[in-house]
């Protein structure tokens, strides 16, 4: 059974086939799926989901590239979204200084104020970092009694060592199958097997042989093949093993 730790299904990319793809999951081998908000609307989309779908379960909070539609208000909702039965973390948060390298100061007070609201509330964070390993690292590393995902992970093997040692996982997305993912590859190749969760993060970051187009979880199996490959195990462990990690994290 495929554990799919991070797939927006918010997303306009499914709008038109969206409750299609979803019943179709469990054939797929695909037992359970996490939809992470990123703003306001996108935390109701992923909670209405989960109340409609017995596999999939929700995470709530605030994307750094969404902060220009942050309000007092609208955080204040998505607090309360926070306290659902069905939303297993905080997230999708963090830092991201691709998209955006002139707010770094206001990024990081969100993504701290979150992660205190996920200590409140005894949940794990999933955590977005993108050219901010850095800052991520400084913040995470200052709340020793945080819990999480580093998701599409694509910073070195040390610091995954390091969070790994803090009680950390590591997501993969189908990055780890692309030719030039070295970086990722030799992370996933390192650390602790029990430490790895995999993902689609569709609709985007297709594995290959379908980089380019539209993802989703029935394409994640190749992840788990590209894992297994790395591990020298077979692809049904690996995909049980990761499945059995998100579990772990999740409390489900």
């Amino acid at each position: 059974m495929i554990f799919d730790t991070h797939a927006h299904y918010d997303s306009g990319a499914f709008n038109a086939d969206r409750f299609d793809i979803l019943a179709s999951m469990p054939e797929k081998n695909v037992g359970l799926i996490v939809d992470p908000g990123c703003d306001l609307e996108s935390s109701r989309a992923a909670i209405a989901l989960a109340e409609k779908y017995d596999f999939v379960y929700a995470d709530v909070g605030w994307h750094p590239e969404d902060m220009d539609k942050l309000t007092d208000e609208g955080f204040d909702e998505m607090i309360k979204l926070m306290h659902h039965p069905k939303c297993v973390a905080v997230g999708e948060i963090g830092l991201d200084y691709y998209w955006d390298a002139e707010h770094k100061d206001e990024q990081k007070a969100l993504f701290i104020r979150q992660i205190e609201l996920a200590l409140e509330l005894d949940k794990p964070v999933i955590v977005h970092d993108r050219e901010a390993h850095g800052d991520s690292f400084d913040i995470v590393s200052r709340y020793p009694a945080l819990r999480g995902v580093f998701h599409c992970y694509s910073g070195s093997a040390e610091m995954a060592k390091w969070l790994i040692a803090r009680g950390w996982y590591i997501g993969f997305t189908g990055v780890v199958t692309f030719k030039n993912a070295r970086k990722a590859v030799e992370v996933a190749e390192k650390i602790p097997l029990d430490r790895i969760l995999i993902e689609t993060d569709c609709p985007y970051m297709a594995p290959e042989p379908f980089r380019g187009r539209r993802n989703d979880p029935s394409l994640v199996p190749f992840v788990a093949k590209k894992i297994a490959e790395l591990r020298g195990i077979s692809a049904e462990a690996a995909a049980a093993a990761t499945a059995e990690n998100a579990r772990r994290l999740f409390r489900i």
